[in-house]
């Protein structure tokens, strides 16, 4: 597979490579414990997709336990450095710049997966984002499959950024059963936030 799928990436990737040209706030050095959790309950299941996989903590915690996962990130320089982590750590994990809206050029190659991790990548998508996320999900989520998100509350109901369980509840439709659904905490490096983790299993 190459590195770099071949359409335009959103402007937006310009804004994620300028953070990682630092140390972003979220990027906290280690997988949110929320999803070590859920390997450890034995809700993960080869192959693996953790999209907005940034310098990919996730991704690499979970390759080094022996899952088979590919991280993606719309960020080029977010890639190079998980790659770089995974050259150093020695652990084979594998990573693309792909926009998470695009999951069919996955699908398109020939991918698909039983388990899609999602560390606060949906709650910055805006409104008409969220559906063309779903949609493109779904080309690569099996039949039994199971996307799992971590976001923040939603604070004001007026606003798009943050999610609730309600609102994934009426996005994803018919298509898709609620597993699990709790508060939780998304973490960051000088702080924490309250936050939704929701589990739903493709019918």
């Amino acid at each position: 597979m190459s590195s770099v799928l071949p359409w335009p990436r959103r402007p937006i990737s310009n804004v994620y490579d300028a953070a990682y040209s630092g140390v972003p706030n979220w990027d906290i050095g280690r997988p949110q414990s929320a999803f070590v959790q859920l390997a450890d309950a034995g809700l993960v299941r080869s192959p693996v997709l953790d999209v907005g996989c940034g310098t990919g903590e996730l991704t690499l915690y979970l390759a080094r336990q022996g899952y088979d996962v590919l991280g993606v990130d719309l960020s080029s320089l977010a890639v190079s450095q998980a790659r770089e982590k995974a050259h150093w750590r020695r652990i084979p994990a594998q990573f693309v710049v792909l926009d998470a809206l695009d999951l069919a050029a996955l699908a398109d190659r020939g991918f698909s997966f039983r388990t899609v991790l999602d560390s606060a990548m949906f709650h910055v998508l805006g409104d008409e984002e969220r559906d063309r996320f779903v949609r493109a999900l779904e080309t690569v989520v099996e039949r039994g499959g199971l996307y799992c998100v971590l976001g923040d509350v939603r604070r004001n109901s007026d606003a798009v950024y943050g999610l609730t369980p309600a609102e994934l509840r009426r996005r994803f439709g018919d298509g898709w059963t609620v597993v699990f659904s709790y508060e939780a905490v998304f973490e960051r490096r000088w702080s924490s936030n309250p936050a939704h983790f929701v589990g739903l299993r493709r019918r």
